[in-house]
């Protein structure tokens, strides 16, 4: 997954930039690029709306809403927006210092889709970020750019491995920002769209854990850090986590941990 050499194209360098360039484009179907002779950066697209493609060894291949695209250097290509359509996208070149492309498949053209509501979310808020940094150029703008490029790399490699049903990963998502809230599995499976019963049994057949285990491991999680790391009393953490009784958080703890709360957090720290 390496650049053919240094004498290709770098639009990363044309435009003065060191790791990352990015911008936010819509334009209708007269928008084109070709390379015939590829370019030595990484591009990497996310499709916000409308409809794109891409040309490269001859086969045509078409990105829409939700979906991200990320080509390797040296590859021959064209792109652009779909005809009769509208592209509206998120683009930035990065140079192949970013070796977190190496977790992802070994493709020419990588095309994939984001179909978790959450995940889009994420998605989204980073590419923003990486345009913002990217176009206003303050201090430290290059470094904040290579991270937040690594960042989204590292968000693709995740999806791309963890292979979750959408409706999963949004359950995940749902009980890791509603912690500390009371949780009711109709809700939930509301949410998604699922029947109580059927989410029950889809969450537990994809992750190996039943949602209430699944929430109280994050709650404990987070217990075991505000125990560590703060001066909260036991139950104080309890409440900050999502506990309303403290017997029951001490029975979880001391389920996971073999100690009571205030013993851990009694315990000598190096």
């Amino acid at each position: 997954m390496n650049a053919k050499g240094d004498e290709l194209y770098s639009y990363i360098k044309e435009q003065g930039g060191n790791t990352v360039i990015a911008d936010h484009f819509n334009y209708p179907d007269n928008y084109v690029i070709k390379r015939p002779q590829g370019m030595s950066d990484w591009l990497i697209t996310y499709t916000l709306g409308g409809e794109g493609y891409f040309i490269i060894d001859g086969a045509e291949r078409f990105c829409q809403t939700g979906e991200v695209t990320l080509m390797q250097p040296g590859v021959p290509h064209q792109y652009g927006t779909r005809r009769g359509s509208q592209w509206h996208f998120i683009w930035a070149h990065f140079s192949p210092r970013i070796m977190e492309t190496n977790l992802l498949p070994n493709e020419k053209l990588l095309v994939h889709m984001i179909d978790s509501d959450s995940l889009r979310k994420r998605f989204f808020r980073a590419f923003r970020s990486l345009v913002s940094d990217s176009i206003e150029r303050g201090m430290y703008w290059n470094e904040l750019c290579e991270n937040t490029m690594r960042h989204i790399i590292l968000l693709l490699a995740k999806r791309m491995t963890k292979q979750l049903d959408p409706r999963i990963e949004e359950i995940q998502h749902l009980l890791a920002t509603r912690m500390q809230e009371p949780i009711r599995i109709e809700e939930l499976a509301k949410a998604v769209g699922l029947s109580p019963s059927r989410l029950s049994h889809l969450f537990k057949e994809s992750t190996g854990a039943s949602i209430v285990d699944t929430l109280n491991d994050m709650r404990i999680r987070q217990a075991a850090l505000l125990l560590e790391h703060t001066d909260r009393h036991p139950s104080e953490v309890a409440l900050d986590v999502g506990f309303q009784n403290y017997n029951h958080f001490a029975n979880q703890f001391r389920k996971r941990h073999q100690v009571s709360p205030r013993a851990y957090k009694n315990e000598p720290r190096t």
